[in-house]
């Protein structure tokens, strides 16, 4: 405990005092200790206070107590090692793991739009090709800002027919996955059923599903 708060007079200009008060600590009981060798069972704990910190550190904060003792018990040394007292020494060292933001939904459901039936049914394993198509928008993040990706996937065979890449997330980025899609397949589709969510991007008809049209990215 001496050399921590040592080393947070050194380091962060904090006075011992200050310490002290804070760990309810007293300056006779510091002095006194100051400067005596470690016991083996500190000089484990500091040895363990610097392998946490190492590891949190390389996986940029992202790492909580399970994750970080998941790694360290691969090391010989710490084949022995409880994931309760990296949590301890963790809270101890005030290392919190960064919170995951939640992914924001891109799906933006028209209020006026009426539901429609479920024409597939949840069978998501058509017979044929061209017979279920299914479509999403995904959100890629990069250095210089948002991309949005539209994609058609044929459920049959699971293949991406169609994509399309922009800066926006517009019907235009489905339109354009479609007509990629209606080009692989040479324009003959006539029935395919297209399954999206009801993003009002995705719903070219105010609808979550569409019959398509030869050619065309209408509906009917």
């Amino acid at each position: 405990m001496t050399a921590h708060i040592e080393t947070q007079r050194t380091d962060h200009q904090i006075p011992i005092a200050t310490s002290l008060r804070a760990l309810g600590v007293s300056e006779s009981w510091f002095y006194k200790h100051r400067g005596r060798p470690a016991t083996p069972t500190r000089q484990r704990r500091d040895a363990l206070d610097a392998a946490i910190v190492e590891v949190f550190a390389a996986n940029d904060g992202e790492y909580g107590s399970p994750r970080v003792h998941a790694e360290l018990i691969e090391r010989p040394e710490w084949a022995e090692l409880s994931v309760n007292t990296v949590a301890e020494r963790m809270q101890a060292q005030g290392l919190v793991a960064k919170k995951k933001r939640r992914r924001r939904s891109l799906t933006r459901p028209d209020p006026h739009a009426p539901k429609f039936e479920n024409l597939i049914r949840r069978d998501f394993n058509p017979p044929a090709p061209n017979v279920t198509w299914c479509g999403d928008i995904t959100e890629i993040p990069t250095w210089e800002g948002k991309l949005y990706l539209a994609t058609v996937i044929d459920l049959y065979s699971r293949r991406l027919i169609g994509f399309a890449i922009a800066e926006h997330c517009k019907a235009a980025l489905v339109c354009d996955a479609m007509r990629m899609a209606l080009a692989t397949r040479g324009g003959h589709v006539a029935g395919v059923i297209m399954h999206t969510d009801r993003g009002s991007q995705l719903g070219l008809n105010r609808s979550s599903q569409h019959r398509l049209v030869v050619g065309t990215v209408g509906v009917r």
